[in-house]
């Protein structure tokens, strides 16, 4: 009996890991323009998939996710994507899963707050060297916070009002 629930919490997993990596990929294709590029609302998944799931199923919803979604609509920015979004996600769930926490409110926001930090500097960083320069990386800085913001904070609420916390946790997500 173990087996068979050992296995539906895989496949469950599996499920939650993919559907979360397939919204990732739409929302990246959906940006709004901003001066300096597009603000993407494909960070409240990334957040979520990190609050939700495992390190590395984290960093698959958020760097594979981000890479496929950037390699079909915006290829200069898919290396820069799969690190920083990756690490974004695997830090969250990293931070969500210390031993002897209790999941609170506060570590949650603890958590997407590193994570805001770490796309902050992944995206200024790969702007300014990747596919841009410097100053570019500048103009964009501040639509960086804001999308960073945004996916923190309607990550942390989806993740608190929607009882996703819960549903994880009953069907042994987490």
């Amino acid at each position: 009996m173990s087996t068979l629930s050992s296995r539906r919490s895989s496949i469950r997993i599996i499920t939650i890991t993919g559907f979360l990596m397939g919204l990732n990929i739409i929302l990246s294709a959906m940006g709004i323009p901003v001066p300096g590029g597009h603000f993407y609302l494909s960070d409240v998944v990334i957040c979520l998939a990190g609050l939700i799931l495992s390190p590395f199923e984290a960093f698959m919803v958020g760097g594979v996710g981000s890479f496929l979604g950037d390699m079909l609509y915006y290829p200069d920015a898919m290396f820069v994507s799969l690190v920083t979004h990756g690490l974004q996600a695997a830090v969250i769930a990293l931070i969500m899963r210390r031993p002897n926490s209790s999941q609170s409110l506060r570590q949650a926001i603890t958590a997407v707050t590193v994570g805001a930090i770490i796309m902050v500097i992944g995206y200024t960083i790969g702007r300014s060297f990747v596919y841009s320069t410097p100053e570019y990386a500048l103009i964009k800085l501040p639509f960086e916070c804001l999308q960073a913001g945004f996916g923190a904070f309607f990550g942390v609420l989806l993740y608190r009002r929607t009882h996703l916390k819960e549903t994880a946790e009953k069907y042994g997500i987490r």
